[in-house]
């Protein structure tokens, strides 16, 4: 433990997930409080006692709620500022990606893209500015994805989401700056988690990947959060509006066409009508 970040604290939403669990670490052993927030208390338990089998003795906390809902996100906010009267990071993790055909999406499902990418970050930063600027300012880091950058087929809500948190990330920077609070995000490209298991143990999909990627292998969670550390303490103190690819050198390169999984989803019909610019009458529950 390096002790560089003592005295602060941190917020991290989504936080059972692979990313936020590593990043959460990675706090404590320099020295943070932290305050995991996330929907399923049993997951949320759970990773505490992973994190204080890693660094015993740290300080971490654990609120269960909806970072999408204004009152979940605002009773973990209140319980972080409460540890040590200041809260410090903030790094809304929430997101997540679902193959589907542009026109096989309706209002609801491309809001619900928005919703998870967008809203849970927008909510983070909107409620935990304050919360900053009370001691002076400090870090949010949000999470974006290569998708931001390059178009991904059939994930287009999913890439006009990352693309629109990216500009959120720009304009808030600008704005909070005279609080004293620098915005930036990380851009992973296809790392090791919960929702890529199927991808990675796809051989066919994991090696279509990997062909788009110079350095030749795929991340892990450490990869992404050793930038989000970087984003979130003092060495990166004049940082500030930026979004950092981690990716192995894919940006460099496209994405993957993954037309199987398409298919597997939603039929050959319905790929074939996708690709034809034609509705389709099935979409999957």
């Amino acid at each position: 433990m390096t002790g560089v970040l003592s005295g602060k604290t941190a917020l991290i939403t989504g936080g059972t997930g692979a990313l936020a669990k590593t990043c959460a670490e990675l706090l404590l052993k320099d020295g943070a409080s932290v305050v995991l927030s996330a929907r399923r208390s049993e997951a949320l338990a759970q990773a505490r006692e992973e994190l204080l089998a890693r660094v015993p003795g740290a300080r971490i906390e654990v609120c269960a709620g909806d970072a999408c809902q204004e009152a979940d996100l605002r009773r973990a906010l209140e319980l972080a500022y409460g540890l040590q009267g200041r809260l410090d990071i903030l790094i809304p993790t929430v997101g997540g990606a679902a193959f589907r055909p542009l026109l096989q999406h309706d209002q609801a499902t491309f809001a619900a893209d928005l919703d998870i990418n967008l809203t849970s970050a927008f909510l983070a930063i909107r409620h935990g500015a304050p919360y900053l600027a009370r001691n002076g300012g400090g870090a949010i880091v949000c999470i974006s994805s290569t998708a931001a950058a390059m178009p991904f087929r059939w994930l287009s809500g999913y890439c006009v989401a990352k693309a629109a948190l990216e500009t959120l990330v720009r304009c808030a920077a600008e704005e909070l700056a005279s609080a004293g609070i620098r915005v930036n995000s990380v851009r992973p490209g296809l790392f090791q988690s919960e929702a890529t298991q199927g991808l990675f143990a796809n051989e066919a999909m994991s090696n279509a990947f990997l062909e788009q990627i110079p350095l030749g292998r795929l991340g892990e969670p450490l990869d992404i959060a050793g930038a989000v550390r970087y984003l979130a303490g003092p060495e990166s103190g004049w940082t500030t509006g930026q979004s950092l690819a981690i990716d192995g050198g894919h940006e460099l390169r496209r994405n993957p066409q993954l037309d199987p999984v398409v298919s597997a989803i939603f039929g050959e019909d319905a790929l074939r009508a996708a690709l034809a610019g034609q509705e389709h009458p099935r979409s999957p529950a």
